[in-house]
């Protein structure tokens, strides 16, 4: 990695809006409570955790674009605008060349069911003003709109080490100067479908929503932690386990340091563990020796695919802006794809060069 630092962070999550909310909620690793969510059909509910509205109400929801927009969007916006904080004008009157890098899994799957539901009971009735929600790329479009940001706006769908491919493409526009600084967000939205999906697969696991996003340049002054490198992508195939693939992972993160004890010690492990044991051996079996300290935000707030992985780094960041770490090692072994990881380190410290 050719000298990237994080100028900012943003969050939304089952705990609220903001950075400050999510570290307060994780910061002990007890899970929030849960909330009931019907399924059609069933008297059994659906256990979850929800993103609660926001008080006050954030100044862009008045935004036109915004009105009708899903869930989704607006955890997207949310987030991107506090990772951007001062910089939105800049985007705005054009002197800040903005890239945006939106990653998901499920993606717009509430006005994607409802655009659906409608279509099956009376097609002639289904409404036009729901499909354009349903698209992969409208929160994008969306933050694009809102932002008046008109440079280069990708979305990356898949599993939640995603997010962190995304943070290796904002990488490599920085470095071949497409734009002076990239926002990434990674966001899911709550509906019963998706909870329910996962209850086959993840039976104890508990659905959450919400978006983080990372906001990177490549000028070191006023930033607290720089993204030293992001590993390959290991696959979960027929001749490569997860744990296999999460021990790949590892190396990498480990390669370019001495795995001293000593070390381990000043510096922070963000996993996506949540605290269901056939879900989590892969990944705790691989990092099973780690003596540093541990950070685990799935375990509080619940599963939320890609938004799960960007809390993982802004949890990772934040901790190395408020000085508690030399660097902090994000590691995502995904629900379907992959294994990935990322590390950052204080950008004040002697690791930077490393």
């Amino acid at each position: 990695m050719s000298r990237i630092f994080v100028h900012g962070l943003g969050a939304v999550s089952p705990a609220g809006w903001g950075v400050p909310a999510l570290r307060a909620a994780t910061a002990n690793g007890e899970p929030l409570p849960t909330r009931p969510l019907a399924r059609p059909g069933w008297d059994k509910l659906l256990w979850v955790r929800q993103v609660p509205p926001p008080v006050p109400k954030p100044a862009f929801f008045a935004h036109p674009r915004l009105r009708r927009a899903n869930l989704i969007a607006q955890y997207t916006v949310g987030a991107a605008v506090e990772a951007i904080g001062a910089d939105a004008a800049g985007v705005q009157s054009g002197s800040v060349r903005l890239g945006i890098i939106a990653c998901f899994m499920a993606g717009c799957v509430t006005y994607s069911r409802r655009f659906c539901e409608e279509t099956i009971n009376d097609p002639a009735r289904a409404s036009p003003l729901l499909f354009p929600e349903t698209v992969f790329n409208a929160p994008a479009s969306h933050l694009a709109a809102c932002l008046g940001a008109t440079g280069a706006s990708y979305t990356l769908v898949g599993d939640e080490g995603t997010f962190l491919q995304g943070l290796a493409l904002a990488a490599d526009w920085l470095i071949h100067d497409q734009a002076d600084a990239c926002v990434i967000v990674g966001a899911e939205e709550m509906d019963w479908i998706v909870a329910d999906a996962m209850r086959h697969f993840q039976h104890s696991a508990i659905h959450g929503e919400g978006a983080g996003a990372l906001y990177l340049k490549r000028n070191a002054s006023g930033s607290g932690a720089e993204l030293a490198g992001v590993t390959d992508s290991f696959p979960f195939i027929k001749n490569q386990t997860r744990t296999a693939a999460a021990r790949k992972m590892r190396a990498q993160l480990d390669a370019p340091r001495t795995r001293l004890s000593a070390r381990e010690a000043k510096e922070l492990l963000c996993l996506g563990t949540q605290n269901v044991p056939r879900t989590d051996a892969p990944e705790a079996e691989v990092w099973k020796d780690w003596t540093g300290s541990r950070l685990a935000p799935k375990a509080s707030l619940g599963e939320a695919f890609s938004a799960s992985a960007a809390w993982q780094c802004v949890l990772a960041c934040d901790a190395l802006q408020r000085v508690e770490f030399s660097a902090a090692n994000v590691s995502v072994v995904g629900t379907n794809q992959q294994a990935i990881g990322a590390r950052f380190v204080r950008a004040d410290s002697q690791t930077a060069a490393a």
